[in-house]
């Protein structure tokens, strides 16, 4: 006997027709969930609405842009209407420009503003709207390293996934003052084998690749799955990303220079780009790409991920035994000082 949407848990993925947002799609659909699917392509939402079906899942499909608030208002009322609520919302849509800051215009930084970083503030009021009134529900924010070690070459991009981190960490303190149970996540990628590559606005001279080690999607959408769940402050998925975010805590000056001399060669591969290609800032280049972008016999089909307050409970354990191993070697000094005085001052015989 089939089961009714009411029946069924309900997530809401942006960005849902191609890389990322369409294996985030899928890994809920293979759980039954409900799911929600924006996106700007249309044959590209069309073929998402067809794996969400087989793989068990029920498609309630938005030809829509993150950057619109009032389109993530209505997408959100639709689904609730539909399904009954909203269990899940992940904030994934993005654009990004290769270029340098001085080949980048002011609109198209204003562009990338509005997709990446605004279209996850405009996702979250509209998943807001229904979930607070609720009490309940998971808003999954898809990050990058990058927020947290911006790289050349992405400027709007890197500024982009910096202020989700600030809007997620001031919007997380005002639920908790008031009582919320709605959660927030943050979920911090590595490089991914998307389709973005090839449909990025670029004025490199060489076609794009993300800088290695690389992953698959369903890698990473597994473990957004399993942050939906478990809400974690935040997750650090690969050790790559582990590395840039702590390498930047200790040695970011190294590393701006590191990426000075390496990060440009890093970001292309030696063959010419096409400097004709379509580019989806502005509008979706409305293909079916799949999940995958051009570097499947690169990728890794495994990753890793830890929630990075374990990593904050080592360091603050290792300062505490360095505090007291240095507490307890200044007062056995302190007390050999004191003996040595009392000597000197003792009366002779």
């Amino acid at each position: 006997m089939p089961t009714s949407s009411s029946q069924r848990r309900t997530v809401v993925v942006t960005g849902a027709s191609a890389g990322v947002g369409r294996a985030i799609a899928c890994e809920f659909a293979r759980h039954g969930w409900n799911v929600g699917l924006v996106a700007r392509g249309e044959v590209g939402l069309a073929a998402t609405i067809h794996d969400v079906r087989r793989l068990g899942g029920n498609p309630i499909a938005f030809a829509a842009d993150v950057a619109d608030a009032q389109a993530m208002e209505e997408v959100a009322d639709s689904v609730a209407k539909a399904c009954g609520g909203i269990d899940v919302w992940v904030n994934n849509a993005m654009v990004t420009v290769y270029a340098t800051v001085q080949e980048t215009s002011a609109e198209e930084f204003q562009r990338v503003t509005d997709v990446t970083y605004l279209g996850q503030v405009h996702g979250t009021l509209a998943a807001l709207r229904h979930m607070v009134p609720a009490d309940r529900g998971t808003i999954v924010h898809i990050g990058s390293a990058l927020a947290y070690r911006s790289i050349p070459l992405q400027a709007t991009y890197c500024a982009a996934k910096a202020a989700v981190r600030g809007f997620v960490d001031s919007l997380r303190s005002e639920l908790l003052h008031d009582g919320s149970r709605v959660r927030l996540t943050m979920v911090q990628l590595p490089a991914v084998n998307t389709p973005q590559f090839d449909w990025a606005r670029s004025r490199l001279p060489r076609k794009l690749e993300p800088v290695p080690p690389i992953y698959q999607p369903e890698a990473i959408a597994r473990h957004v799955y399993r942050a939906a769940h478990e809400a974690p402050r935040e997750l650090w998925i690969g050790g790559s990303a582990w590395k840039a975010i702590i390498g930047n805590m200790i040695i970011p000056g190294w590393i701006d220079g590191y990426l000075a001399r390496h990060g440009y060669r890093g970001e292309m591969t030696s063959v010419q780009a096409n400097k004709n290609r379509p580019d989806n800032l502005y509008e979706p280049v409305d293909t079916d790409p799949g999940a995958h972008g051009r570097f499947d016999s690169r990728s890794r089909p495994q990753v890793t991920a830890a929630d990075p307050k374990w990593l904050k409970v080592g360091i603050a354990a290792a300062l505490g035994l360095a505090a007291g191993t240095m507490l307890f070697a200044t007062e056995a000094h302190g007390r050999d000082e004191e003996k040595r005085r009392l000597r000197r001052r003792a009366p002779t015989e």
